[in-house]
């Protein structure tokens, strides 16, 4: 990923807020060098490995559980939120631009095929998602059901040895341009708009 220092994120704390807030991302493999994706719920792990490590599961029918087993690393990305920004927010001279961050993670897979290491996968990602619920839903299955269901899902890992976070938020404009910025965002009805402002609220210095 293309990242001017101005955009370049370190932060631990911003970078998995990012992932653990957005996790629904994009596994990228490229098995022949053909590019690959899947849009999927993933796990993250911050205290697992020298880097974290996520957690997932897709369809069998989908072929890129198969480009997994072949050790190659692979990439997750992670989308946050992200906005248009007017040049007439500026007060210096300025051009349209987009407003975004994002986190990408990439690593070493490992296949999760076993029944019973797939069926505390499951639970494990169904008790995260429902947890807030009112009423949080449970796997309440048979044996032969679940079977039936781990069957029909190939779950995996991946252990990360690369970490880049992109916060492009206006840091290379002057101070008061990015403060107009997160005030014209801050007033709007969308609240990924406001999303960005409060990032952006975040990084200026």
């Amino acid at each position: 990923m293309y990242i001017p220092e101005f955009f370049k994120e370190t932060n631990p704390e911003r970078i998995f807020s990012l992932v653990e807030s957005n996790s629904f991302g994009m596994l990228v493999t490229a098995p022949d060098g053909v590019p690959f994706v899947s849009h999927l719920p993933f796990l993250f792990e911050r205290s697992t490995g020298s880097q974290g490590r996520l957690l997932g599961h897709m369809a069998r029918a989908n072929p890129q559980w198969q480009h997994l087993s072949s050790g190659s690393e692979v990439l997750a990305v992670f989308q946050g939120p992200h906005a248009y920004v007017s040049p007439s927010w500026h007060l210096s001279t300025g051009v349209p631009t987009w407003n975004y961050s994002v986190v990408h993670l990439r690593g070493k897979p490992r296949l999760i095929e076993g029944e019973f290491e797939l069926r505390v996968l499951v639970e494990q990602l169904t008790h995260v998602h429902e947890s807030h619920m009112p009423s949080p839903y449970k796997l309440n299955l048979s044996d032969v059901q679940y079977s039936k269901l781990l069957n029909m899902v190939v779950g995996f890992e991946i252990e990360i040895t690369d970490i880049q976070g992109k916060f492009k938020l206006s840091q290379n404009r002057p101070l008061e341009d990015q403060r107009r910025v997160v005030e014209a965002l801050s007033q709007s009805s969308n609240q990924t708009e406001v999303a960005v402002a409060k990032l952006m609220s975040g990084a200026i210095k």
